[in-house]
C-alpha cells in the first residue's frame, strides 16, 4: 500500500494506492486483482473488493467504480446516482463516507482534494483521456461548486518514461495537438520514442493551478507490486490485473 505525503495530512479524508498484494486471486491475476473487467475469477475480483472496502473503512455498496473508457468524462457522485453503473473516466463527490476508486495497470490514477470545499476525486488517466481532456474536465467541473478552491491531487503509481516506448505515429499525436508537447517525448532511435505519461498528467494538473506530489512507482518494472498491461503484453500474457487507488470523506 502507498500513501500520498499530502493527502496524509488531512484528517477529515482517507486514501491509498493499492498494490497488487494481499488479495484472493490466483496466477496471471495474484493476488489483489480489482479489475471487473479481467477475465479472472469473478468471485475473487469480488473478494479483493470487500477487502479495499474494509480497508478504506466503507460498505463495499459505497465503494464507487466506474466503466473506464479512454474518455474525458466526468461524473459527479450524488444521492441519485449511488449503485447506478457509472461510465466515466473520472468521478468527483461531496458525500461522505462514500469511497471513490480507479483501476489502473499502467495508466495514472489521480486521487484528488479540494480542502476549501471537501470535495474528492479520483481520474483514470491514460494517454488518451489526458490528451482529450480529462484532466481540464475534472478540475473545471470541481471548480463548478466554488470559485474558492485549494486542490490537492497525487500522482499515483503509473508506468515510468524509460519503460514506455512509443512508436512516430504516436508521437505525431501529440505533436499535431500542440507543439509543445515535444517535452515530454525523448528519442530512443530512428523509429521510436519514450513517452514521459506522469509529466505530461503532472504539467495538466498543475496547469490548473492544482498542488501535486508524487507516489514515483513504475508499475512496468515493478511487477511485485503492481500489474502492468505492457508487461503481460511483452510476456504474452493472455490478460492481465489491475490496482486500486481509494479515495473517501470521514
Amino acid at each position: 500500500m502507498f500513501y500520498s505525503k499530502k493527502l496524509k495530512k488531512f484528517s477529515n479524508i482517507r486514501h491509498c494506492f493499492f498494490s497488487r498484494r494481499g488479495g484472493y486471486s490466483k496466477g496471471l491475476y495474484e493476488s489483489l486483482n480489482c479489475g471487473r473487467g479481467s477475465k479472472d475469477n469473478k468471485k475473487h475480483v469480488v473478494k479483493n473488493l470487500v477487502y479495499i472496502s474494509k480497508k478504506i473503512s466503507v460498505k463495499k455498496k459505497n465503494l464507487i467504480l466506474m466503466h473506464q473508457t479512454h474518455s474525458n468524462k466526468v461524473i459527479e457522485i450524488k444521492e441519485n446516482n449511488l449503485g447506478k453503473k457509472i461510465f466515466s473516466d473520472a468521478i468527483i463527490t461531496n458525500l461522505k463516507n462514500i469511497a471513490l476508486g480507479v483501476v489502473t495497470a499502467d495508466c495514472v490514477p489521480v486521487l484528488l482534494y479540494d480542502k476549501t470545499n471537501n470535495t474528492i476525486g479520483c481520474i483514470h488517466a491514460g494517454w488518451k483521456g489526458s490528451l482529450s481532456g480529462i484532466i481540464f474536465n475534472t478540475i473545471n467541473k470541481i471548480k463548478k461548486f466554488s470559485s474558492d478552491n485549494q486542490i490537492y491531487a497525487s500522482v499515483g503509481p503509473c508506468i515510468g518514461k524509460q519503460s514506455y516506448e512509443v512508436d512516430l505515429k504516436f508521437f505525431r499525436r501529440f505533436l499535431i495537438n500542440s507543439r509543445s508537447n515535444k517535452k515530454y517525448f525523448t528519442i530512443k532511435n530512428k523509429y521510436k520514442r519514450l513517452f514521459n505519461l506522469r509529466k505530461f498528467v503532472t504539467d495538466k494538473l498543475r496547469n490548473e493551478g492544482v498542488k501535486v506530489d508524487q507516489v514515483n512507482r513504475n508499475t512496468f518494472t515493478d511487477e511485485n507490486n503492481f500489474f502492468s498491461y505492457r508487461r503481460s503484453s511483452k510476456l504474452k500474457h493472455s490478460d492481465y490485473g489491475r490496482c486500486i487507488s481509494v479515495i473517501r470523506m470521514i
